[in-house]
């Protein structure tokens, strides 16, 4: 990782820089490694950061001491020589994830290196106002605080929002399906629950949690695409950096128009992707009145009507349009497909395979594959859990 040890090498050397700021700085390194790693050796660690075995050793017995990470013995089936310990997240320090949706509200308990400990989706008969989805948050935490206190440290809370959310105060500028304008909702729930909050938009968290730690993360060039109960957002990552837009707001692909001819979308725009590519005819089709992503998907893989096939046909179709416009402008290596957008594409793949090979430009589809999110139901805790371990991240010494 040679951006790691020329950040390091650098701190080192430059002037006006205390040897605590060395430290801090490297012990932000070294956790941050691990944390993406889930789990590292520590002579690789070594490697990686470019500093000597003795001070690792002493990074990570810092951090050992702060009860971030830990140490265990490695597996020396089959090895030659002394075997270098292994160094992985520690289970104290957590953070709490939210997603609000139409249909239900979910937070999570999320451990260092995206592991989510518990999951509670609480369901709700309407949209939620923003005062009455921070009361349900509140409310449910404090259903764990018990437990919470027991056995963990909470960092602070992070919020996956399907809107845009200014990421300076963790207003919801607008979440059209919710009907929120300009709430202030970083700061509601900070208020109900004590905690820290911060919050971004839904689809560009699930972007980031991909490239930490699901089918992207090898990847420097790919487009996000998630479908909700609230409709369908986006992420870029491109050159290996998210593309977030001056404040935030990139990645809006829901938005973007493939049907001239549409209906007004809640937007105030016309024919907008997420007007024609929709979970609720699909739930309507499979004889569902609720369903997570997961069952929605099993559904429509049992189903035999030819009904079902061919609206997932025909959100395919305007899914292309909207493929074959991000392709041209945005060139990735592949298209990752969330929620239950990746449960039309598992029914039919050959279907959109077929039309992203042949409408967007030549030289930009060359190479292009489309592939599925690979974290699932957890996609968006693990996403907003990474929003709320960032200051712990950027400085473990604060812990």
């Amino acid at each position: 990782m040679v951006g790691t040890v020329s950040l390091v090498e650098s701190q080192q050397t430059g002037r006006g820089n205390s040897a605590d700021h060395v430290r801090r700085h490297n012990l932000a390194v070294v956790l941050g490694l691990v944390h993406r790693s889930q789990g590292v050796s520590r002579s690789l660690l070594t490697r990686q950061t470019g500093l000597n075995r003795s001070t690792v050793a002493a990074l990570v017995g810092e951090l050992v001491e702060r009860r971030l990470v830990v140490e265990v013995d490695a597996d020396v089936q089959g090895q030659v020589g002394r075997p270098s310990p292994i160094v992985k997240p520690a289970p104290l320090a957590v953070a709490l994830a939210v997603n609000p949706e139409i249909d239900a509200i979910t937070i999570a308990v999320v451990g260092l290196g995206g592991q989510v400990i518990k999951r509670v989706r609480h369901a709700t008969d309407h949209e939620p106002e923003a005062r009455e989805a921070v009361q349900i948050c509140a409310t449910v935490i404090d259903g764990l605080r018990d437990e919470l206190d027991a056995n963990y440290r909470v960092v602070g809370i992070g919020v996956a929002v399907p809107g845009l959310v200014r990421e300076l105060d963790g207003v919801v500028r607008l979440a059209p399906h919710l009907g929120w304008v300009d709430e202030p909702l970083a700061g509601m729930l900070s208020e109900a629950t004590g905690y820290p909050v911060v919050a971004g938009n839904d689809a560009r968290l699930g972007t980031l949690a991909e490239s930490t730690f699901g089918a992207g993360r090898d990847l420097t060039d790919f487009i996000y695409l998630n479908g909700g109960a609230s409709g369908i957002g986006g992420g870029v990552i491109a050159g290996g950096q998210p593309l977030t837009g001056a404040a935030g707001y990139a990645g809006e692909l829901g938005h973007t128009l493939v049907n001239s001819r549409g209906i007004v979308c809640h937007c105030g725009g016309v024919g907008c992707l997420e007007t024609e590519v929709r979970r609720a005819p699909l739930l309507a089709l499979v004889g569902l009145a609720d369903a997570d992503s997961d069952e929605l998907e099993n559904a429509l893989l049992a189903s035999e009507s030819a009904e079902v096939l061919a609206e997932v046909h025909r959100q395919l179709d305007f899914l292309a349009v909207a493929l074959r416009n991000a392709i041209n402008t945005l060139n990735p290596q592949k298209i990752l497909l969330g929620g239950f957008l990746g449960s039309l594409y598992a029914v039919a793949p050959g279907h959109l395979d077929a039309l992203v090979a042949h409408q967007p430009l030549r030289a930009s589809r060359e190479g292009v594959t489309i592939g599925r999110a690979a974290l699932g139901l957890n996609l968006l805790m693990i996403g907003a859990a990474e929003l709320a371990f960032s200051a712990v991240l950027a400085d473990p010494a604060a812990f």
